[in-house]
């Protein structure tokens, strides 16, 4: 890649550009499996997997799943939970040269139906307690395979459940798994080209679009990204090196740090939900961590945990970063106050979870996304035309370019022209680039609000949210105003113990922004609608006004 300026910023042994290994997604765990083979490559809930048990695993349950009929190209949901059954399924089902359909487990019953539907997926490998699910979902598709695990399968903890009813012809996880005892490696012929994973995002309206990641993007993603962090896990010894992973594995944000530990023989101690209290304790118990990738909400029950400081967690965690959501700079502060090293970066599905990042060891700016990672190009350009480049400092439209970018949108060409155009990904993000390159997300072009005329970037206002002293999370949305067009509505949860009224806040963001730019309204909740990966739901508020606001007119 040809010299682009930020490059100047890069760590001093990081490179601009790089030859990437030709390597199937699926054999980087013989890596490990050769390096350190008695090394746990798995902790959950007490359990321990090594790399080579591992990877006798995969074997067994890829030869397994050959034997009931899967084959390269099939598509197979993989309909999981953050647990030691998506690592194994995940990379037998590569194996075979057949494509991962990750599936989030708490999709609706509607919502799967549409993705199998648009996937045509014919083996569906699902937990437990989505059964009832599965079942409204079969009688709408045939799905010829169906394999149901259970949660505690590969955990220490007594567990008392009975095993969910199977429906007849469903079969169980460990019945497959143990059933096998074939760890013949499979000898597909798979080209690096060929499609690996559909990523399905989050999606505004519909049925969310399914990003193809072949098995190149998605090791060049984790390439990158361990070039990247090399300055920092250089520092820990790779008997050492570990993750602590709370995300959704069935996430790109999850799936890159899966695939990235495995890539570089770091252990993995599996969480299958955020539950704060459990989470604290779970840190306490390890004397070092060296990598935890979090979202902004995981950072902030964490920061306003009482014990945060008792635990002496930025003894154990190496370092943090944020991604899945902009981290307001407040919280960015707060984390770093309690001397834990923290970096920020941006990715997408389409992008096999990279993109940008601020250098570990270099200049860091508080609120940036950082610059582009290797052999990235990154433009902003302007919100109408969508190809003059914008000044520094002006709003536009990130678009990106890189080896890691997705092929195509799975069976949706239209989808595929309107995003991607001669190799650039347009995002949908709007960014403000600095004098030194550094980028900084203004908002999504979806979400800006248009309020008398005046555009207002909903992250500007949510920034100065952050910083009251008794709010711990908020959230801007425009919502439908007869007079402006649009109006500033804030969702506010408040710190536990706290109190605070609409007038308070207002007054609060009134000191600190445009009149134009502070909420009008405010609404106080004891939550606020999140994504599987932590991410709070702006459209979904939107949705609810929206709908609020068609009812009133009808009355």
């Amino acid at each position: 890649m040809e010299y682009k300026y930020w490059h100047r910023h890069y760590d001093y042994d990081v490179p601009t550009s790089m030859r990437y290994p030709r390597i199937l997604l699926h054999d980087i765990l013989q890596i490990p499996a050769n390096a350190c083979p008695d090394k746990a490559a798995l902790i959950y809930e007490g359990h321990t997997i090594t790399f080579w048990e591992l990877r006798d695993l995969v074997l067994r349950m890829a030869n397994a799943l050959r034997t009931l009929g899967v084959q390269k190209g099939d598509r197979v949901g993989v309909h999981l939970p953050t647990c030691p059954q998506y690592v194994i399924a995940y990379h037998a089902v590569l194996s075979l040269g057949a494509i991962v359909v990750n599936l989030n487990p708490i999709y609706t019953a509607e919502e799967l139906i549409g993705i199998a539907r648009q996937t045509t997926f014919t083996t569906l490998i699902t937990i437990d307690s989505a059964v009832s699910a599965i079942g409204q979902l079969c009688r709408h598709c045939e799905i010829p395979r169906v394999i149901v695990a259970n949660l505690h399968d590969f955990s220490e903890k007594n567990h008392t459940e009975s095993p969910a009813a199977l429906q007849e012809g469903w079969l169980s996880f460990s019945s497959v798994l143990n059933g096998c005892e074939d760890t013949t490696r499979p000898r597909v012929s798979i080209d690096p080209e060929d499609p690996a994973v559909i990523q399905f995002t989050g999606g505004t309206t519909g049925i969310p679009k399914g990003a193809v990641l072949t098995h190149a993007n998605q090791v060049t993603a984790l390439v990158q990204v361990t070039a990247w962090y090399t300055p920092r896990v250089k520092l820990t010894p790779r008997e050492k090196l570990s993750t602590l992973i709370v995300l959704p594995l069935y996430h790109v944000y999850g799936n890159i740090v899966s695939n990235w530990a495995v890539y570089n023989g770091a252990t993995q101690i599996l969480v299958p939900q955020f539950e704060i209290e459990k989470l604290m304790n779970l840190i306490a118990s390890f004397d070092e961590i060296t990598y935890f990738p979090a979202v902004p909400t995981m950072l902030s029950a964490i920061v306003n945990h009482p014990r945060v400081k008792e635990l002496k967690i930025n003894k154990i965690l190496g370092f943090v970063n944020s991604g899945g959501a902009p981290c307001p700079v407040e919280l960015i502060e707060q984390v770093k106050d309690l001397g834990i090293f923290l970096t920020e970066g941006w990715a997408m599905s389409e992008t096999a979870c990279t993109g940008t990042g601020n250098p570990v060891m270099g200049l860091k700016k508080a609120g940036s996304i950082g610059i582009p990672l290797i052999d990235t190009d990154i433009r902003l350009v302007d919100l109408e035309n969508g190809s003059t480049e914008v000044a520094p400092g002006e709003p536009g439209e990130m678009i990106i370019k890189g080896p890691q970018i997705m092929q195509y949108y799975w069976n949706n060409p239209g989808e595929t022209a309107n995003q991607l155009k001669d190799g650039w990904l347009f995002t949908g993000d709007i960014v403000v680039r600095d004098e030194d390159g550094y980028l900084f997300i203004v908002d999504r072009k979806k979400d800006m609000i248009i309020a008398g005329g005046f555009n207002i970037y909903p992250r500007e206002v949510d920034e100065v949210l952050h910083q009251h002293p008794k709010i711990e999370m908020a959230v801007t949305v425009g919502v439908p105003d007869a007079y402006r067009g649009e109006t500033v509505k804030a969702y506010i949860v408040l710190k536990k113990g706290e109190a605070a009224t609409d007038k308070d806040i207002i007054a609060f963001c009134r000191e600190r922004l445009a009149p134009y730019k502070a909420p009008k309204v405010i609404e106080f909740r004891d939550s606020l609608p999140q994504s599987a990966v932590g991410k709070i739901l702006r459209k979904t508020l939107r949705e609810e006004e929206i709908a609020k606001h068609s009812e009133e007119k009808q009355e």
